[in-house]
């Protein structure tokens, strides 16, 4: 089984919203707070099972007001919105940085699909 890379730095830009996660890998992604946010892994977002999952709209002026370690495996985010309750385990923010593009154009096809309009874009 192959290890997933551990985070060495955890950095967020409050100018442009992103948080910038570089890997022991050398691999460095960018994840913008809306991204974080919509994508959230608490049970707020994903719900409790499969056919859960709520929409997140709304979510485009989202900023990271906190960023806390949990444990050596995790970061749990505290948003502007008042969101919290996600712990983004480093297993999930690699697969974040590795699939950004692929699950962002998902999330913009759900909101497509709902009638929801991003604002500004």
């Amino acid at each position: 089984m192959a290890t997933v890379p551990h985070p060495i730095e955890i950095k967020y830009s409050r100018e442009q919203r992103l948080l910038g996660v570089r890997f022991d890998s050398g691999e460095c992604f960018d994840l913008s707070a809306e991204f974080l946010r919509v994508y959230s892994p608490s049970a707020e977002v994903r719900g409790h099972g499969p056919g859960q999952e709520v929409l997140q709209t709304g979510k485009e002026d989202v900023t990271i007001d906190g960023i806390e370690p949990v444990g050596h495996y995790a970061v749990r985010l505290r948003f502007s919105d008042g969101h919290s309750t996600g712990l983004y385990s480093f297993t999930e923010l690699y697969r974040f940085g590795r699939h950004r593009d692929e699950l962002w154009q998902t999330y913009l096809d759900k909101l497509a699909a709902a009638g929801v309009q991003r604002q500004g874009g």
